[in-house]
């Protein structure tokens, strides 16, 4: 089964039925250290960002399944805030403390240079470290997006993006704003070098129209998703928002992670 499709009633069931039908736990149980990654692109409460009860689940079954040190990181791209103070303002930081896991602030993580001819956007990048030593749980939220179409969990990656090389450009102060001058192209590159390992997308609600707001689907969506393939988990959702993936650049693309070292 490569993407697997579960009715919401609750995060706790429903998080662990989806992960279950993917077999995740004979994959997670291998892991020394995990990274749970949510959409937290700024202060806006759910469903414009993760849920803490949808990444709360994804916790609970990792911790029963495996030994990983995991840690929950984020950078987000609120041109306001910092991350830690998004942390704070949704709720995260106190779950953290009470759960006893380590929050990071992607944006201000060591770095590591890397390198592939072959994109077209980004033939060079920086990112975290830690992206290429943990392996990465991605738990974005179903929206629209006024750029891309859609954003799932191949976009939720650009909370790996240091605004220090790709924030400003053309389109404005958000901290990853240089990806929005082609935005399609951008997350294909991102993806090449480093794509979630396993994704468990709440779809529970779904933004019908943007990413930052407006209309909530109606009536709500109503799944969960979850797969190690994130191209056709993103197709998936996109259907869900009843668009053609076909028509999305970046759901058209050749991603194959460089893995270059």
């Amino acid at each position: 089964m490569k993407v697997a499709e579960v009715k919401f009633t609750n995060y706790a069931e429903n998080v662990k039925k989806a992960l279950d039908a993917v077999h995740a736990d004979k994959v997670l149980k291998e892991q020394a250290a995990i990274i749970i990654k949510p959409n937290l692109l700024g202060p806006q409460p759910p469903p414009v960002t993760t849920p803490i009860e949808c990444c709360d689940a994804v916790l609970d079954y990792v911790r029963a399944c495996s030994d990983a040190n995991v840690v929950v990181a984020e950078g987000c791209g609120d041109p306001d805030m910092d991350t830690h103070e998004v942390f704070v303002e949704l709720g995260y930081a106190d779950w953290a403390a009470e759960k006893g896991i380590h929050l990071i602030d992607l944006n201000d993580a060591p770095l590591e240079w890397r390198e592939n001819p072959d994109c077209e956007m980004f033939p060079e990048i920086s990112l975290p470290e830690i992206a290429f030593t943990h392996y990465i749980i991605s738990v974005p939220v179903l929206k629209a997006h006024t750029l891309s179409t859609i954003t799932g969990t191949l976009k939720n990656m650009m909370g790996f993006a240091p605004p220090r090389y790709y924030s400003g450009g053309r389109l404005g102060c958000w901290k990853k704003a240089v990806f929005h001058e082609n935005l399609e192209q951008a997350i294909t590159d991102l993806n090449r070098y480093r794509t979630p390992d396993l994704t468990l997308m709440d779809a529970s609600i779904g933004l019908a129209e943007s990413h930052l707001g407006g209309p909530e689907c109606d009536p709500p969506v109503g799944k969960i998703l979850a797969s190690f393939d994130p191209v056709e988990l993103d197709r998936r959702a996109a259907g869900l928002l009843g668009f053609d993936w076909l028509q999305i650049g970046h759901l058209n693309a050749d991603i194959e992670e460089d893995q270059n070292d």
